[in-house]
């Protein structure tokens, strides 16, 4: 169950990114992002409400939530940024190598794949990595790299973060984390009177970004209770081959013989890891 949770959240966080690397391209980050985030809060508020999940004890999530807040406002601030300047199949691999963040936590931590289980890993990371085919000159530029390595070292930290605060309540610890950037958001709307050039018509897009995006966050939060976080962190990451896909279809963004391997050798990696 941990091993699907994990794989449908990062369905969910492709199509979410996919989504908000396109709307980035005609408005400002900062209102994607934090329309985005008030969305994922309310949500949140609909989910621990209907699961009775408001009585869990604040000591055991609320400090992680605010981290992983902070870490994952920056990360996405510096992705949505990196996905409107650069092409996503560059920007969206150097992300995901936030993986090795809670993937050395977990080995840090005495977890112990099998030795399948370690293969899929390799497999996967280096699956992902040649999907979306990663670039580091031409086209890419220097600003959108940088901006992505700073989005994988903050993803990776807010793996960590949510896998903490879930140990006592993965309902609780989402919604304290959107709790924290939605009062950031609102602050930052109130200090600027602006919604960062935000229209009416883009109210639907914010929805569906900030649905999969804090659905995508709570299963693997889940998935993260049923699991080692080694394993979990991987399957989770395999985001990026869902929105290099959906730019091929939607933008035409052509794939080179390279990412076909890819999402072979990412396939592959995700078979060992569940034979394992």
């Amino acid at each position: 169950m941990a091993a699907l949770l994990a794989l449908l959240s990062s369905l969910l966080w492709g199509t979410g990114d996919f989504l908000a690397g396109a709307l980035s391209r005609r408005r400002a980050v900062a209102g994607v992002l934090g329309g985005s985030q008030v969305v994922g809060f309310a949500v949140m508020v609909v989910i621990a409400t209907a699961t009775g999940s408001w009585g869990a004890d604040p000591a055991g999530y609320l400090g992680w939530a605010v981290l992983a807040s902070f870490s994952g406002f920056l990360g996405l601030f510096a992705f949505y940024t990196a996905l409107a300047t650069g092409r996503m199949g560059v920007v969206s691999p150097i992300a995901a190598l936030g993986v090795l963040v809670p993937l050395a936590a977990g080995l840090f931590a005495g977890e112990l794949p099998t030795p399948l289980q370690y293969v899929g890993i390799v497999l996967a990371i280096i699956g992902v990595v040649l999907a979306s085919g990663p670039e580091i000159s031409g086209e890419a530029g220097l600003r959108p790299v940088l901006l992505a390595s700073l989005a994988a070292l903050c993803f990776g930290l807010f793996l960590v973060f949510v896998a903490k605060g879930a140990e006592e309540s993965a309902v609780m610890t989402m919604t304290a984390q959107r709790a924290t950037t939605t009062v950031i958001v609102l602050i930052a709307v109130a200090v600027t009177r602006s919604v960062a050039g935000l229209h009416r018509n883009d109210i639907g897009w914010l929805i569906a970004i900030g649905t999969f995006d804090i659905t995508a966050n709570l299963l693997f939060s889940i998935a993260t209770t049923q699991g080692l976080l080694a394993i979990t962190s991987v399957l989770g990451s395999l985001y990026p081959v869902v929105t290099v896909i959906l730019a091929w279809l939607v933008l035409r963004e052509q794939l080179a013989p390279a990412q076909y391997v890819g999402v072979a050798v990412a396939l592959a990696g995700v078979a060992a890891i569940s034979a394992g």
